[in-house]
């Protein structure tokens, strides 16, 4: 069965009719949109990187922060939108700053829930990087959230990722989290 199969049973089902003038179209639209919000599925992660890492004698803490995102979740198909911060302490190698951005969106466009998708941003960081530590914080709404079930509009999850001196020095993951405006 297509996506547009699936769209139209489901019109169907909810007691519509596919065939009115607003929806003759509508299970081709939602068949384009699920191939643009599961892209992240077909994004070779090394071609992404396209060989922007350089050796840069850097040892201080690089952060990307507010990086928008927009996201499904794996449980109702809703969206999850939100920010994330993304942190890391170069040994030796730095990587273009457009790219990390670019890290958010690959694992953001797939079906997800939000504990996961931080873990493999920071996995991600670690394995292509090897700095001394990688950290990431996301901030996030979820419309199973907000529009069903406990309807909770401003209601927003907070999830991190730590590896490295990021996971074993407070000192470091303090001076990350003042540094994203968070105070213990």
């Amino acid at each position: 069965m297509t996506i547009e199969q699936a769209v139209r049973d489901i019109l169907i089902t909810i007691g519509e009719d596919p065939e009115r003038d607003g929806l003759k179209r509508t299970p081709e639209r939602v068949a384009r949109m699920y191939e643009e919000l599961t892209a992240g599925y077909h994004i070779d992660p090394l071609e992404l990187v396209n060989e922007a890492i350089f050796e840069v004698d850097y040892n201080e803490m690089v952060i990307v922060k507010d990086i928008d995102f927009f996201s499904v979740c794996e449980h109702h198909l809703l969206p999850i939108f939100g920010k994330a911060h993304v942190a890391y302490i170069p040994k030796g190698k730095v990587i273009g700053l457009s790219k990390i951005p670019r890290i958010v969106e690959m694992y953001a466009r797939r079906l997800q829930v939000q504990e996961r998708m931080t873990q493999q941003i920071v996995n991600f960081i670690q394995e292509l990087l090897h700095p001394y530590g990688a950290a990431v914080v996301v901030e996030a709404q979820h419309m199973c959230t907000t529009m069903r079930g406990v309807k909770k509009a401003n209601a927003k999850m907070v999830t991190s990722a730590l590896s490295g001196i990021f996971k074993s020095d407070p000192k470091t993951r303090s001076e990350f989290m003042t540094l994203l405006g968070v105070r213990g």
